[in-house]
């Protein structure tokens, strides 16, 4: 078996990922946010949250690889960096980074024929949900809300989501941004936006359908005057892995189907 053989994942995208390629014998700690597939955080130890973690208890199982995510995880490896392990950083933010996210691990695992079967059937579920969007006689607009305080809108895969599943993202050129800060927009954009379907997922926290509806103003948006204002959970859209298109394309195709059918 080729490739590294026991690998610390710090975020939940990688946990699933393993899984999918039949590689999560090589396992030997997870965070504690992986979901997928159900009841993970019982076949491996916990070692990490997302943004916290004590690097002595990734470093006591001794992995000779560590996988990690985005800059907010920059800080707990930098003392497995020191301590002489090896560490992998994924910064995808778009389905196309995803599909690399997978293929690289399929490179450094030596199972490159199975990441392309995987990267393919999430094409197809992809693939078939273009098809229907097609046939729908409207597109419905969409705000999504990542965060509160501020208003956060979404990430770039996202954005796609929502593309493919049959809606325009309101805010698609914002999705772009790198840094969430960069994402924010105010209430009065929204607005003016006036999208028909407003969906949120809030990274830790249940998006609170019944305050967003009755913010200052907002009662004159479309999609709250018809009540479509719904709750995606963080663990089905904001994972940048398998999950956001197994699970947050079907619910978000859903969603735009009962408006735009």
């Amino acid at each position: 078996m080729k490739g590294p053989q026991r690998i610390a994942c710090l975020s939940s995208e990688t946990v699933e990922v393993l899984y999918a390629l039949g590689q999560e014998h090589r396992i030997v700690g997870i965070t504690a946010f992986a979901r997928h597939p159900a009841g993970v955080t019982k076949k491996h130890p916990i070692i990490s949250g997302f943004s916290t973690a004590k690097s002595d208890k990734i470093i006591a199982t001794k992995p000779d690889l560590i996988l990690a995510y985005s800059s907010l995880q920059g800080e707990i490896v930098k003392e497995c960096i020191q301590a002489g392990l090896e560490v992998y950083f994924f910064n995808q933010k778009s389905i196309a980074g995803i599909f690399n996210m997978i293929r690289t691990l399929g490179l450094l695992l030596d199972c490159s024929e199975r990441a392309e079967q995987v990267i393919s059937e999430l094409q197809s579920e992809i693939d078939n949900a273009r098809f229907i969007a097609a046939t729908y006689p409207v597109r419905p607009k969409v705000y999504f809300e990542e965060w509160h305080t501020p208003l956060y809108t979404g990430i770039r895969w996202v954005s796609e989501i929502i593309d493919i599943a049959g809606g325009v993202d309101v805010f698609s050129d914002t999705s772009h941004a790198v840094r969430a800060a960069d994402r924010t927009v105010k209430p009065e954009q929204v607005i003016a936006a006036a999208p028909d379907l407003i969906l949120g997922s809030w990274c830790g926290q249940t998006f609170n359908t019944t305050v967003v509806k009755a913010r200052d103003g907002w009662h004159s948006i479309p999609a709250v005057q018809t009540q479509q204002v719904f709750d995606i959970a963080s663990e089905d859209l904001l994972v940048p892995g398998i999950t956001a298109i197994k699970r947050g394309l079907p619910l978000i195709q859903s969603y735009i189907r009962n408006i735009a059918k």
